[in-house]
């Protein structure tokens, strides 16, 4: 049995349909798709109460996090999205600039660098 094996939204919504619509127990659903009776139940009784919206994996980040978050990280496809991730960038550094401080270098090397001594006019 594989450990950690997510399944999509969808997948789950098919097997917990299989499930009520052919009405077939846990059991013999674990035995068919190697999931543990446990999760099935989960996903059962998370289905009845709340549709498919109980079906959405609430661990780890969530997907209203920060929208522009990692986009640095990967390489932009256009002009226009290069364009946005530099004004982007720009913005950041203004409202650091309003907290008080300012940003040298990248990675472990990064120095956080306070203007509050600074005359910023």
């Amino acid at each position: 049995m594989r450990k950690n094996n997510m399944r999509t939204i969808k997948e789950k919504e098919e097997i917990v349909k299989q499930m009520i619509d052919n009405n077939i127990s846990i059991y013999e659903t674990h035995k068919i798709y190697n999931i543990s009776t446990s999760v099935l139940s989960r996903w059962l009784s998370a289905y009845q109460k709340n549709g498919i919206e109980g079906l959405i994996s609430k661990t780890g980040k969530s997907s209203n996090c920060h929208e522009h978050m990692g986009l640095h990280f990967r390489k932009p496809i256009n002009k226009i999205e290069e364009l946005e991730l530099e004004i982007m960038k720009k913005d950041i550094e203004i409202a650091r600039l309003k907290k008080g401080y300012s940003v040298k270098g990248v990675g472990p090397e990064k120095e956080f660098i306070t203007t509050f001594n600074r005359n910023t006019k």
